[in-house]
């Protein structure tokens, strides 16, 4: 195949690249960066899906944050594709971060104790595995048991769910108005660079033209 790696990435490296990307994360930061600038659409509707693509990290639903972010996007009339790319901002680095601070303003806003020996990682395959398992039962013998799902959803998803809105809102503010104002000086900057460009060719075209109609003595 023409589009085959040469040497296959074993699964233990493919893990690792999910913390850490081949180029580090500094290369990774810079790359979506870059492209988000360079969006054609104006500054406040990609910062608007900025804002929606944060914002959406802070959420529960963890395996549909695009799906999320796109919607957002297109109700906030932000730029979609600005969206789907700052969901970057939730990453292995940052969702354990985001995660703690989500429950913990979650269980202190419905009057809730957070435990402090939760491994959210664990409490969320744990609930996939109960939801798949659950869902084989339709189709066979099983017995469905939606009794651990239940406890995931009083103890970890609903309070996330409530808890991620204020720190969510925070960040993706502060993002959106961080953006709005460097993406402006980058267009302005990149319009000028190829105003100058376009300008410096046409200046030589016409010198050239000037020499070719120029009498010969």
């Amino acid at each position: 195949m023409v589009f085959k790696r040469r040497t296959p990435k074993s699964w233990a490296l493919w893990a690792l690249h999910l913390f850490w990307p081949q180029g580090g994360w500094a290369r990774a930061f810079y790359y979506v960066k870059h492209r988000v600038r360079r969006l054609p659409d104006s500054p406040r509707k990609i910062s608007r899906g900025i804002f929606a693509g944060v914002f959406t990290t802070f959420t529960p639903f963890y395996g549909i944050h695009f799906v999320i972010a796109a919607v957002l996007a297109t109700v906030m009339r932000g730029n979609i594709v600005a969206s789907l790319m700052a969901t970057f901002f939730g990453n292995p680095l940052t969702y354990l971060p985001i995660g703690i601070i989500s429950l913990k303003t979650g269980h202190f806003i419905l009057g809730t104790k957070f435990q402090d020996d939760m491994n959210l990682a664990y409490q969320f395959t744990g609930a996939a595995r109960e939801l798949k398992d659950n869902f084989y039962a339709i189709f066979t013998d099983d017995v469905a048991d939606w009794a651990r799902l239940g406890r995931f959803y009083d103890e970890v998803f609903f309070p996330y769910m409530i808890g991620g809105i204020i720190p969510g809102l925070i960040a993706a503010t502060i993002c959106y108005y961080l953006s709005v104002p460097l993406i402006t000086v980058y267009q302005n900057r990149r319009r000028g660079r190829l105003k100058a460009k376009f300008d410096e060719i046409r200046a030589k075209q016409l010198a050239k033209k000037a020499k070719d109609t120029a009498p010969i003595e």
